[in-house]
């Protein structure tokens, strides 16, 4: 069964850099045993009040920042859609009672197209991209990637796109290449052990019992992500951090696996 993950996108820039991280994403399709027939993914960057389905047959690249180095505005990720499994995907979120609607039109945010182009540079995998809506509870979260766990028998890659430390007022511009600030290394540390023992009823409280939560998470965005990939794995419960590395102090590059 083909597990689900997390994976943390950072800024816009990550993929012309070279660092530990996107060392462990350029290495990442060589080193599973099977490849996805297709990739249903969950953007930070794609909110919408009512779950949106994409339903288009080739993406668009959508450069949705500003500011950075020129050649980011030229790359592009043209993956193809699948429209069936984009009707399934819809379809079993009606099953489970939430509410859904289709998108043609919307291309691919830097939430997904910058963690694609490094996990699969070719955009040779088909992809159905997903909205995330701030406004659930993170019980809501979790079930709806739960709706979701069967495709991973199909072998699709659910993958949630956020961060788990994602404050960008909070940036250290002067941190070192491997420094930590206390604070996103202490968050961090309370997420990896209730993630391990897949404590719900802590993860679904967290912005109450971690520590330093409100500062690791001031809004909920790039955290969802993290539910609804671990939610996609409800039916083969097991988490394991693959990779968990800092920009700017406390900007967190992490990749949770999901799914045994």
């Amino acid at each position: 069964m083909m597990p689900s993950y997390f994976f943390a996108h950072g800024a816009p820039s990550i993929v012309l850099e070279e660092n530990g991280y996107t060392d462990f994403l350029k290495a990442f399709r060589e080193q599973q045993p099977t490849a996805p027939k297709a990739i249903v993914l969950f953007s930070a960057h794609w909110e919408q009040r009512t779950q949106t389905v994409s339903t288009a047959v080739e993406y668009d690249t959508i450069y949705d920042f500003s500011g950075f180095q020129p050649e980011l505005y030229r790359m592009t990720y043209p993956a193809k859609g699948d429209t069936a499994l984009s009707g399934e995907v819809a379809a079993l979120f009606e099953q489970h009672g939430f509410q859904c609607v289709t998108d043609d039109q919307r291309g691919l945010d830097h939430g997904a197209w910058a963690v694609l182009k490094l996990l699969y540079p070719d955009a040779d995998i088909p992809v159905v991209a997903l909205s995330v809506n701030r406004y659930l509870s993170n019980e809501q979260q979790y079930e709806i990637g739960k709706a979701l766990a069967g495709l991973r028998e199909k072998d699709v890659l659910i993958i949630g796109s956020g961060g788990t430390v994602h404050n960008l007022r909070a940036l250290n511009w002067r941190a070192g290449e491997g420094e930590s600030d206390s604070w996103a290394a202490a968050f961090d540390s309370w997420l990896q052990e209730k993630l391990e023992a897949w404590d719900l009823p802590a993860l679904f409280r967290y912005h109450e019992l971690a520590p330093h939560a409100r500062e690791a998470v001031p809004t909920s965005e790039h955290f969802i992500p993290l539910l609804l990939a671990m939610g996609a794995a409800d039916n083969g419960r097991g988490a394991r951090l693959l990779h968990r590395s800092y920009q700017f102090g406390n900007l967190s590059l992490s990749c949770w696996q999901f799914g045994e």
